[in-house]
């Protein structure tokens, strides 16, 4: 058997067991989401949104990259913003970060990773420019990595306060609140890191004045 197939049969085990649970089940569900949270995460596999949190099905949309950014001129990332705030009318929006994270490492070399990665990962790299001055006195490697997940998931969150998006809804509706958290894989736990409540003010130079 391949391991694709292997998925596929575990598929059915699984629906025909939510099924037997619940036979409303997916019926509820096909009629039915109404999320209270964006979730921003990395594409990690060790790092499911909904298994982390102990949520359901409908309980949180999520958006997945690598290294969890908040890039301005990614399209992908801000229709499934815009969706979520405008539309789905979401009350927190999260960027969770994970200890051990392979793009936030990737990002501390000067390896050349080819032209896509190194244009994704050059982001990262600005977060550390901007905090290097804090970041080079950390003598510890391993210490120095795990604050630049931090500082990265804190820049996302204010990448978030720039957009027209959130600014719309910070005026209009008092919401959403942002939220920055960091995962750890090796206890299981989220490590909250930053917050902007809805209307938080940001620099002058990234707030637009006629929404």
């Amino acid at each position: 058997m391949q391991s694709y197939e292997k998925l596929l049969l575990e598929n059915k085990a699984w629906a025909k067991e939510k099924i037997e649970d619940d036979p409303q089940y997916f019926d509820r569900l096909s009629h039915l989401q109404t999320p209270e949270f964006l979730w921003i995460g990395c594409s990690d596999s060790r790092v499911p949104a909904n298994e982390i949190t102990n949520t359901q099905p409908g309980e949180i949309f999520v958006h997945r990259n690598v290294a969890n950014l908040v890039i301005h001129t990614d399209v992908n990332l801000l229709s499934v913003l815009d969706y979520a705030v405008t539309h789905l009318k979401v009350k927190h929006v999260i960027v969770c970060g994970h200890y051990g994270c392979g793009g936030i490492k990737a990002a501390m070399t000067n390896h050349d990773y080819k032209q896509v990665l190194n244009m994704w990962l050059r982001n990262i790299k600005d977060v550390y420019r901007l905090n290097r001055q804090e970041l080079e006195q950390i003598q510890d490697e391993e210490h120095k990595f795990d604050r630049l997940v931090e500082l990265n998931v804190q820049e996302q969150v204010k990448h978030l306060a720039n957009t027209s998006i959130i600014q719309r809804a910070w005026k209009n509706e008092q919401r959403p609140d942002l939220h920055g958290w960091v995962y750890g894989l090796k206890d299981g736990i989220i490590n909250p890191v930053f917050e902007m409540k809805a209307g938080t003010h940001i620099d002058p130079l990234y707030e637009y004045d006629d929404l």
